[in-house]
């Protein structure tokens, strides 16, 4: 069965391009991206090249009209810049809720810099790529506006094929590189790099012929090229994008917009860099949720998922969705947690005033068992549940953990480490809604049911039931 739309945006939202925003058409569901990779504003990036020595334009940073009008008149430039600073594409085509349209604007004329961005910062900007109520501006560049006669495409990748970086670059830039590989593969260049040796001056010298740069613009395109490789490797970069790569009419070599993604496991050694991240623009429960080491993902549904392991989460979410249901979150608890983070999630999916139910589906060949048991029974006790709580444990110590686990008496439990045929759901289904909706709700066992029901005489258990599926479809037909 092909990937549903909820697996397909939570696996589009954990590989993680910088900036990337989660639209879910069937849900009306927009999120700022995840914690887990590193965002930075362009100015900070074009900071980061700036300091490795790679040319960008003169340019300024402001958070207030005053300080932008003093930086206009300080550049001198002939022509001036000013870009809002947020982490979206489409800013020149957003729109302000002061009524200020485009958030990139030009002018020969330094004193109208002041006036433009008083309509810029504090107000908050909507493009295409930003939540429907936008994202409020507190930073503006203020840069030196080049003319560019020529654009290329260049960028630096790691490339898993290669077993290394890559050099990857066109002379079609400032446009989608993807549409030019595919109409235009011919003009698409390579250079795989050696880790060990770097890049030689004959691979830089061939990618800029490549790119159309002549005479002396050659060498320093040259130049530029293994500067950029120099940061690639300071930063601890995953890739180093540079569209465009352009051509002034002075004979100079600019690199005029940058995208820098980093390898996030290097965050340790990379402490200046990380610490540029304010997360101002992050979802708030997915900065909090990153704080416990946990993979969160803001859906628009009502019931609250409490996985662990990306599949099996990404499988739950597409099962809710499959029966018509409307998944509340991704939530990845992974292996090697503590009872403290079942606690946190907790705290996080009863704070979302979306969710209706919450289920709980736990593998127990990475965890164990048990400590999700204490864990919830303790978020149960403490933050006074007040929704409905299926919970399913299989494998390490699952039977152990869930039956000694005394939970709150007004929510139910339900241990599904036994699986089932398929013709056992309808039965079971009915049950479980009407355990639900018993008032009190009633402490269970799995196992009772198992019992009373003699459903040990059904044959040929189906692997179906892995992923939950009876625990998802309850809270389908529960809570819509």
């Amino acid at each position: 069965m092909a990937a549903s739309i909820v697996s397909q945006t939570v696996a589009r939202g954990l590989r993680g391009a910088s900036a990337k925003h989660l639209f879910l058409d069937k849900f009306k569901c927009a999120q700022v991206s995840s914690r887990r990779w590193l965002n930075l504003q362009e100015y900070q990036s074009k900071k980061l090249m700036q300091e490795s020595g790679v040319t960008v334009q003169r340019f300024y940073v402001a958070d207030n009209a005053p300080d932008a009008l003093q930086a206009a008149k300080r550049l001198g430039a002939k022509e001036i810049v000013l870009k809002a600073q947020i982490l979206a594409g489409g800013r020149g085509k957003g729109v302000f809720d002061s009524g200020l349209k485009g958030g990139v604007h030009l002018t020969k004329d330094p004193s109208v810099v002041g006036e433009l961005a008083n309509r810029m910062l504090g107000y908050s900007l909507t493009t295409k790529q930003t939540p429907k109520e936008g994202v409020k501006v507190k930073m503006v560049m203020v840069a030196e506006a080049l003319d560019i006669t020529r654009e290329t495409y260049f960028a630096i990748l790691m490339d898993r094929a290669c077993n290394g970086p890559v050099m990857v670059g066109s002379p079609q830039g400032g446009m989608d590189i993807e549409e030019v590989a595919d109409k235009t593969p011919e003009l698409i260049f390579k250079e795989v790099i050696d880790i060990f040796e770097g890049v030689r001056d004959d691979q830089a010298l061939r990618m800029a012929a490549n790119l159309g740069f002549k005479g002396p613009l050659e060498r320093q395109a040259a130049d530029q090229i293994k500067r950029l490789y120099d940061l690639f490797l300071k930063v601890d970069a995953t890739q180093v994008e540079v569209n465009p790569l352009g051509e002034t009419p002075e004979g100079q070599v600019v690199c005029f917009d940058a995208k820098i993604n980093f390898d996030d496991n290097a965050e340790f050694r990379q402490k200046a860099v990380f610490a540029l991240d304010d997360m101002s623009e992050s979802d708030p429960t997915e900065t909090e949720a990153a704080k416990w080491d946990l993979k969160y993902i803001g859906l628009d549904g009502n019931i609250a998922c409490f996985v662990n392991g990306a599949g099996l989460a990404m499988a739950t979410c597409d099962i809710i969705d499959l029966h018509g249901g409307k998944p509340a979150n991704f939530l990845d608890l992974g292996g090697g947690v503590k009872e403290k983070q079942v606690y946190e999630a907790f705290k996080l999916l009863t704070a979302d005033p979306k969710v209706e139910a919450i289920l709980v589906n736990i593998f127990g060949g990475i965890v164990n068992c048990a400590i999700i048991a204490n864990g919830i029974t303790k978020a149960c006790r403490e933050l006074e549940l007040k929704v409905p709580l299926v919970v399913r444990l299989e494998g390490g110590y699952s039977t152990g953990g869930a039956t000694t686990t005394t939970l709150h008496p007004t929510y139910t439990l339900f241990d599904c480490s036994t699986h089932y045929h398929p013709r056992a759901l309808s039965v079971l289904n009915s049950i479980f809604i009407s355990l639900l909706f018993t008032s009190p709700p009633l402490l269970c066992h799995m196992h009772h049911f198992l019992h009373f029901l003699h459903l040990s005489t059904f044959y040929e258990w189906s692997v179906l039931f892995h992923t939950g599926l009876i625990l998802s479809i309850l809270f389908l037909n529960s809570v819509q």
